[in-house]
């Protein structure tokens, strides 16, 4: 691109195809482009320079969109961010994606112009975007690389006040005022900014969980209700994204009763995100279920007994006046991702932790949950003629991350074990074996026997009964090796 031309084109008339052309062929070449070359950098940033003044003249059109385009693959270079993180800039952004209010000078006089505009949301829905769709999702994805590269921008962010049209815009959107892409985009921006501003996570969460329900705790689907198309899940996979950078900070708060029933709403519509199974293909159940279980691990412990207080169904999983569906899903939905992770290397400890420290902790609060999920993962002991970890079982995989090289991820798996056994070291012992529960144990301070510190305290709600051996068991106990754990 001529720099220098196009500063010439955009100060004279009849230019605008010309200055549209060039710009068109710049977004072609550079349309994949994320790595830029350093000897360009100058005329990159020149480039940026001219658009920016460009787009702060009122420009309109398509015009405006290749310009936003050209932003847009611009913005993906730090080093040539300099014209893009001024307030001014900014505003005009902000302006351009709706955040802020518009002025009544600012709309556009020209009758067709304005049919323009009315026609945008029938054309969008046949695929094409325009008007003013198309320029408020350019401007917000500008944005999203501005505040992604630039802590100045999400400094201003706040400073700016964009942080309060941003939230208007996402509430006016609830109501469908804006097409589903634009809200996507919406969203992504405010994932961003939460996860980058931690003070702007603080002020959303105490501003934004306002929402007041009629009645008891629970969603009720229409079962007529249409499936959840592909845009409407990526949708509520940024608003988790978004709600675990609000609340992460809340697990060990013990939070007010206002906040308290604020939280459980929201987990009551988290149990519907686990309970609802999306029916379309291109997002697996996996990837939603895992931000959903991401921020559940994330909430206050004593509301997450909103899990199990569902009205039961005829069909219900669990004891009477409990209802273990939930937990029976996120029990399922751990054991999937055990047996995916065999050879995923370093994710395994990003997918496999925040389950398992969801399920300890629910364990160690909820007596009802510990019981229903040791019955799934350690039933009474019967064969002893193998070691503890070898084997396919839910117990046994959890039994071999024991022994694995990240700390975080070997811990997290025996805390649940531990936490399963009550937190009593010789039924720890007696189902993982010495050599396995050794390192947890040497953590806890525990290699001499006893029961963990949670086991007494007012956390854990452990009854008194002993565990039972079972008749083959008894058989064969004498002859185990406490440390491998088997009949040797």
């Amino acid at each position: 691109v001529d720099v220098v031309h196009l500063k010439r084109l955009v100060h004279l008339e009849g230019t605008g195809l010309h200055f549209h052309i060039q710009l068109q062929e710049f977004n072609k070449e550079y349309a994949q482009c994320f790595f830029f070359d350093s000897e360009e950098r100058d005329r990159r940033k020149n480039l940026a320079l001219v658009l920016v003044r460009f787009i702060r003249t009122g420009a309109k059109g398509p015009l405006l969109k290749v310009s936003l385009r050209s932003l847009r693959i611009l913005s993906r270079d730090k080093k040539v961010l300099g014209p893009l993180v001024t307030d001014d800039a900014l505003l005009t952004l902000a302006k351009l994606a709706g955040l802020t209010a518009s002025d009544p000078s600012d709309e556009p006089a020209d009758p067709d112009c304005a049919g323009e505009r009315q026609e945008g949301p029938q054309r969008e829905q046949a695929g094409v975007a325009s008007g003013e769709e198309a320029q408020r999702k350019e401007a917000l994805k500008v944005l999203c690389n501005v505040v992604y590269n630039s802590a100045w921008a999400q400094e201003r962010f706040s400073g700016l006040r964009l942080m309060c049209g941003l939230k208007e815009r996402l509430s006016s959107g609830a109501s469908g005022s804006s097409s589903s892409s634009v809200q996507f985009y919406e969203l992504r921006l405010m994932f961003l900014v939460t996860a980058l501003r931690r003070e702007l996570s603080t002020q959303l969460q105490q501003s934004c969980l306002g929402v007041q329900w009629k009645d008891q705790y629970e969603c009720v689907l229409d079962p007529e209700a249409p499936p959840i198309s592909l845009e409407a899940s990526q949708r509520v996979i940024e608003i988790l994204k978004i709600l675990f950078n609000v609340t992460y900070s809340t697990h060990r708060q013990e939070p007010s009763e206002d906040d308290a029933a604020l939280y459980r709403h929201l987990v009551a519509m988290l149990r519907l995100c686990l309970m609802r199974k999306l029916l379309v293909s291109e997002i697996s159940p996996q990837s939603n279920n895992s931000h959903t279980v991401n921020l559940l691990s994330a909430l206050p412990l004593r509301c997450l007994d909103v899990l199990l207080t569902v009205r039961e169904e005829p069909d219900s999983t669990g004891t009477p006046g409990v209802n273990m569906e939930c937990v029976n899903t996120l029990v399922l939905f751990m054991e999937r991702r055990l047996e995916s992770v065999s050879d995923e290397g370093d994710k395994m400890k990003e997918k496999l932790t925040p389950v398992f420290n969801l399920l300890t902790e629910s364990c160690r609060a909820h007596r009802e949950t510990r019981h229903y999920i040791r019955k799934h993962i350690l039933p009474p002991l019967r064969d002893a003629s193998h070691r503890p970890e070898e084997g396919s079982t839910v117990k046994s995989r959890l039994v071999r991350l024991m022994t694995h090289l990240d700390t975080d991820l070997k811990h997290s798996a025996a805390d649940l074990i531990f936490v399963l056994c009550k937190e009593n070291v010789s039924r720890f012992v007696k189902y993982t074996g010495y050599g396995n529960a050794a390192g947890l144990l040497a953590t806890r301070g525990l290699l001499g026997g006893g029961q963990g510190p949670g086991a007494s305290g007012s956390a854990a709600q452990y009854s008194s009964d002993s565990d039972s051996d079972t008749e083959e068991y008894r058989q064969v106990k004498d002859r185990i090796n406490p440390v491998t754990g088997r009949v040797e």
